[in-house]
């Protein structure tokens, strides 16, 4: 159990932590000669059934506050000083509104320096500290009447046994949670190298693995570990542990920064949360409004975007975006606090709900829904609701940030289904799958019936049509998964269902082995269907129909109206304007025309054909060759447009 120290400057913290564990917190020469603490302190005492109890021992004073917050992040169990003499303070109300907001439910209350005051005094100071705490979680914490300067003093020894035994009460962590360290302290030892120290927030570390700095995102080995001061081979979720780290220099890390497992944690400056303020604040938060935000043990400067209202004032509470000027680490439920933008009080604090909000369409309807589906986490409940929300699905990785669960320990929902996407796996709700398959069948049937005469859509032409939203890798799994199932046929670069099929008797063949060789003598001026009718002796009808089954099979291309193009001579023709958008990024029909030696009217009707088939888009009089096309099999090494 990790017990950390609150209370105003000069109420006996270090004083009281010495008499319990026998040990200095104050450990620098500047903290022996002002008598006061300036940075974290950290003691450790031997339980009987072989546990460490560790205290960390935090400043009192109201400028050190934010260095109070980094100590108090990661504790158990909170204990809260007050002096007999001076009784409830300022620092005192501001510790215990800090405590609340973290969420720290478990603590105790010691009451120093009662060789100073009467009894009367000891029963005022006892109902101001009973006040005070009445609407907090710590409201039936026991009060301990100490006097910490006699070392045989009965109320000392008595607080001691109650710290040992909440700590053997303390339920057991379990470990199946992804690691995460928050760093509150970076020294060097000789001969070792760099070492960070910190609270486990979840999982275990071991010797010998390695973990990943962040928001830096360096790998680093841990070198050797100790645990409660103690030499060890594994750390755990709610301990203190020191990694000495391999590959890394001291100056690279400072406290804030988080040590876990690669695939915890992901850096970003946009997280959605839910933030109260506490009633005393006196505060009103506009949009854009500046915070120092204390999150981990890290202290950044974020502005705030209210998304429920316009205004956040004292006492409320909602849901808002913070987004901070430098990147930041965290997951959903993660507890923060903030201060006004002096970083002289503090006005309130919360949990974190999306710790990669975006930056549009931040207040919509299905935004708010998959932030209700985030608060269901942070509140113990499963992750059905948060996949249905998800319109196309959730990586893995993803969820593991979520969750905080390594993929093989997520529990997933008898309504979800997982796939292998080409970025990797991913889970989406059965029924938007099911949706998703219908939508690109139900497509295809109108483009047929549109188009007779095509073979169908290429991979990205589909999509467009489809579901233009969705992710490219997404959508890659399910036609994929639809083409495995035969539900979708492959021709070539084309898209088609099953039954639209092209077949030719042998009298069309025959047709066919005539015309196809005329056409690509034609190269890029090829016959109109009535030249090529005259040429092989043949009714008009006859040949369009051949040309138009032929076109749908892939072997020719119809670019206008009863005019049809060799496969090889529009590979050409593509291959042509991807090496004119190396060059320009973006063709006209005036270097495209240059490059063909056409007349304009045919250089246009070509362009607007490679438009139509989604080889490339039309931007204002130009055009640019798309990155996601599918249209040929080998997409030429152009300057791309999306």
């Amino acid at each position: 159990m990790i017990v950390g120290t609150a209370g105003h400057i000069d109420h006996g913290k270090t004083t009281l932590v010495r008499a319990l564990t026998g040990i200095d917190t104050d450990r620098l020469k500047e903290e022996k000669e002002r008598g006061i603490s300036i940075e974290l302190g950290y003691a450790y005492v031997p339980l009987d059934n072989g546990d460490v109890l560790g205290f960390i021992d935090v400043p009192g004073h109201e400028k050190l506050v934010h260095t109070m917050i980094a100590g108090a992040s990661g504790i158990d169990f909170a204990l809260l000083v007050v002096a007999a003499d001076d009784g409830v303070m300022p620092q005192t109300r501001e510790h215990v509104a800090i405590l609340e907001l973290l969420g720290v439910a478990r603590g105790a209350v010691a009451l120093t320096k009662i060789d100073r005051v009467d009894t009367e005094r000891l029963r005022i100071v006892k109902d101001e500290i009973a006040a005070m705490l009445a609407s907090t979680a710590l409201r039936d914490a026991p009060i301990f009447e100490v006097d910490a300067t006699k070392p045989d003093d009965v109320g000392t020894q008595t607080l001691r046994e109650h710290l040992h035994a909440a700590a053997a009460s303390l339920p057991t962590r379990r470990d199946e949670r992804l690691f995460r360290l928050a760093v509150d302290r970076v020294f060097t030892l000789p001969g070792h190298g760099a070492i960070a120290a910190g609270t486990v927030f979840s999982g275990k570390v071991d010797v010998g693995d390695t973990v990943t700095l962040m928001p830096a995102g360096l790998p680093v080995r841990v070198r050797s570990l100790h645990v409660q001061n103690r030499a060890a081979q594994t750390g755990h979720a709610g301990q203190r542990c020191a990694l000495n780290l391999a590959g890394i220099e001291k100056t690279a890390i400072e406290r804030g920064d988080w040590l876990a497992d690669a695939r915890a944690l992901a850096p970003t400056t946009r997280i959605d949360v839910h933030l109260q303020l506490i009633a005393d604040s006196s505060t009103r938060l506009a949009p854009w409004s500046p915070l120092h935000v204390h999150i981990g043990t890290a202290r950044r400067i974020a502005h705030v975007v209210p998304l429920d209202a316009e205004r956040i004032s004292a006492s409320e509470s909602g849901r808002v975006q913070l987004v901070f000027d430098a990147p930041i680490c965290a997951v959903p439920g993660d507890r923060f606090i903030v201060r006004d933008a002096q970083a002289a009080r503090t006005i309130g604090g919360g949990h974190v709900l999306d710790p990669f909000a975006p930056a549009r369409k931040r207040r919509g309807e299905a935004r708010m829904r998959y932030l209700d589906a985030l608060e269901d986490i942070v509140a113990g409940k499963d992750i059905g609701t948060l996949i249905a929300q998800a319109k196309h699905g959730i990586a893995l990785p993803d969820l593991s940030r979520l969750t905080g669960l390594a993929p093989e320990h997520i529990a997933m929902p008898a309504s979800a289904l997982v796939r292998d996407g080409a970025d990797g796996r991913f889970a989406i709700d059965a029924s938007r799958w099911q949706a998703a398959r219908d939508n690109v069948l139900t497509t295809l049937r109108t483009f047929h019936a549109q188009y007779p005469d095509e073979q169908g859509p290429d991979l990205g032409r589909l999509r467009r049509i489809t579901a233009p939203d969705m992710p490219v890798a997404i959508w890659r799994t399910l036609i994929d998964e639809l083409a495995r199932e035969r539900a979708v046929v492959r021709s070539g670069a084309w898209l088609h269902l099953p039954e639209h099929a092209v077949s030719l008797s042998a009298a069309e063949q025959a047709l066919a082995i005539r015309l196809q060789p005329l056409i690509a003598e034609g190269r890029f001026d090829p016959p109109w269907v009535r030249d090529l009718a005259t040429a092989v002796n043949a009714p008009e009808d006859n040949v369009r129909t051949v040309l138009r089954k032929l076109a749908t099979q892939g072997a020719v291309h119809q670019v206008v109206r009863d005019l049809f193009y060799d496969n090889a001579r529009v590979d050409e023709l593509a291959d042509i304007l991807a090496g004119l958008a190396r060059q320009h990024r973006i063709v006209d029909a005036r270097h495209y025309r240059d490059a063909l030696g056409l007349g304009r009217k045919r250089t246009v009707q070509i362009l607007e054909f490679f438009d139509r088939v989604g080889y490339t888009r039309r931007v204002d009089d130009s055009h640019v060759v798309r990155r996601d096309s599918g249209w040929r099999t080998a997409a030429p090494d152009a300057s791309p447009a999306r």
